[in-house]
Parts: structure tokens; C-alpha cells; sequence
């Protein structure tokens, strides 16, 4: 029997706004470990990982926001995903803010070059997350963790796990793209990563889509960590996020979005954030998350 381990990340340091540090608490209170269990896995609640909150440190770099924090519970992430791809199980990192994902995917990077093999990272976003201290307007580090498992970004979050880079862009792909900056949009053309936008999808339709970036991602072997933010489905749907963006994902394309990645049968990690339950309504937005991790672990239509 295939064992998830979930983690909580109560981080909301990276963010502008207050409130999706209680992310963790709105799955468990939509029963994200019980629904995984009636698909037949066996779960494992690894409780949270501590994090510090803003009231009791103070700003040390206004174009890197607690980055010094994030980067320590990157670390204790990072330790937990590496010992659980090691054990054969499946992490599922629930946030908190997309900072985390810099220690979850330095988990999987580890725990992969131990054992010889390569990933690919699929990245769902509104946003690029690709911003530097040195081009960020609002200096909050959750608009920086793509670049900085890609080797940029604050040092505290590029240098988790004591290596660098994570990922080689040519094995990421970045899909629901709408609201970037203007500095952001030449990064990441220059980056390397596959970036699918709305646009794209509204062209060529998400199956097409997914099925290139997966083709790509998981090419001569390779496994897959997902990070998913909940900000790249419509704000009509999934209201409770911190930066909601219109024009996003439908229910439905974000549904078969997850079920492509099921039924590559590569997926070996994966996080959901930026449910922020002050914003939420009736905790919609984290029932939503819940409903999409079933769809990424099997839960089929018929």
C-alpha cells in the first residue's frame, strides 16, 4: 500500500497578507487525510512544521522579506521530503505560502541525487514566481521561489538542502501564467522553462498543454514533483487566496490538469498552497485543494 506523508506549513512570511499560515488547518478541517485513505492509501499526518511569525521578528531586508526565517523552515522541509521520498512515500506539502516550495523541492532534488535519477517540476501558478531581491517591487520572497530552486533569488532559499540549483529549467514547465511583471516577463523568456499561459490554454485547450509539458517533463524517465497554487484557478471558485488573479483555471481544467499528471503514474511529491481561510468562503477554496489532491493521487469520474 502506497503511504502519503502529510505536512503542514503554516508559513506566511513570504506573503503581503496575513492569514495563509491557517491553510494547513483548512485541509484538515476539509478531511484531506480521511479522502486520501478512501482511495486506499495510507496516510501519515506529520503534523506542521514550526515557523515564527512576523510580530515577533523584525525585517532585516525590505527587498527580501524574512527571507532568513523562510529559509530556515525551508530547511526543516526540506529534511522532511528527503526522508520521505527515502522511504518510498508520497509527501504532500500543505501551505502556507509558495515560499515553501523552495524546501519541499530541495527535498525531492536531494533525496533524487542520492538515488541517481532526475525530475521534473511542474509548477501551477497565476504568477511566475521568479523574481529576485534585486527586481521584486514588494520584496515579499513568495514571489521568488521558482528562481530560486532554478539558482537565483535570496541565497537563504537558492543555497536549502547546500546545493544549487534544483532544477534544471529545461525540465520545468509553468502553466496558468496571467499576472506578471514587467521586469519578470524578460526572466522568465530568458529562463528556459516551458511558460504556458492563459492564453495558451484558451488555444490549444489544457489536454494539449499538459500533454506537451508532460511529454517534456517526464521524458527518459524522469519523475515529477508538482507544486500547485491555488491562485491559478478562477478567483470565482477559489476565492480564498492572498493574490487572486481573474481569468483562471476552470474547475474542470484544473481537474484534468491533475488527473494527466495521475496518470503519468511519475508523480513522486507534491504541494498545494496560498489557502488563506480569512479570505475563503465556508473554506471552499481548501475543499477545492482537497478535491484536486484526490484527482492527482487517482480519484477517476467512472
Amino acid at each position: 500500500m502506497k503511504v502519503v506523508d502529510i505536512v503542514g506549513v503554516p508559513l506566511d512570511l513570504g506573503a503581503g497578507r496575513r492569514g495563509v499560515d491557517m491553510g494547513p488547518s483548512g485541509f484538515r478541517i476539509a478531511d484531506v487525510g480521511p479522502r486520501i485513505r478512501g482511495l486506499g492509501y495510507e496516510v501519515c499526518d506529520c503534523g506542521n512544521i514550526p515557523v515564527p511569525i512576523p510580530e515577533v521578528i523584525g525585517v532585516r531586508d525590505s527587498h527580501a522579506r524574512y527571507a532568513r526565517e523562510i529559509g530556515e523552515v525551508c530547511e526543516s522541509l526540506c529534511v522532511r521530503v528527503r526522508e520521505s521520498l527515502a522511504s518510498g512515500h508520497i509527501p504532500l506539502s500543505l501551505g502556507g505560502d509558495h515560499s515553501l516550495a523552495a524546501g519541499s523541492i530541495a527535498g525531492t532534488a536531494a533525496a533524487l541525487r542520492e538515488q541517481g535519477r532526475s525530475f521534473g517540476l511542474l509548477w501551477i501558478d497565476a504568477h511566475a514566481d521568479m523574481n529576485t531581491p534585486e527586481t521584486s517591487r514588494s520584496g515579499n520572497v513568495h514571489g521568488m521561489p521558482l528562481a530560486a530552486v532554478l539558482g537565483k533569488g535570496p541565497i537563504e532559499l537558492a543555497c536549502v538542502g547546500g546545493f544549487s540549483p534544483k532544477v534544471d529549467p529545461k525540465r520545468c514547465a509553468v502553466v496558468g501564467l496571467r499576472n506578471l511583471d514587467e521586469q519578470e516577463k524578460q526572466t522568465v523568456r530568458q529562463s528556459g522553462v516551458r511558460a504556458y499561459t492563459m492564453k495558451d490554454i484558451d488555444l490549444r485547450g489544457m489536454a494539449a498543454v499538459m500533454g506537451e509539458a508532460l511529454s517534456i517533463l517526464c521524458a527518459d524517465g524522469a519523475v515529477l514533483h508538482v507544486s500547485f497554487d491555488m491562485d491559478a484557478v478562477d478567483p470565482f471558485i477559489s476565492p480564498g487566496v492572498g493574490t487572486p488573479v481573474q481569468g483562471g483555471l476552470s474547475y474542470r481544467e484544473s481537474h484534468l490538469l491533475m488527473e494527466m499528471v495521475f496518470d503519468t503514474e511519475r508523480m513522486i511529491a507534491l504541494d498545494v498552497v496560498e489557502v488563506n481561510p480569512i479570505l475563503d468562503t465556508q473554506n471552499s477554496t481548501a475543499r477545492l485543494g482537497v478535491e484536486l489532491i484526490l484527482s492527482a493521487l487517482g480519484k477517476k469520474i467512472l
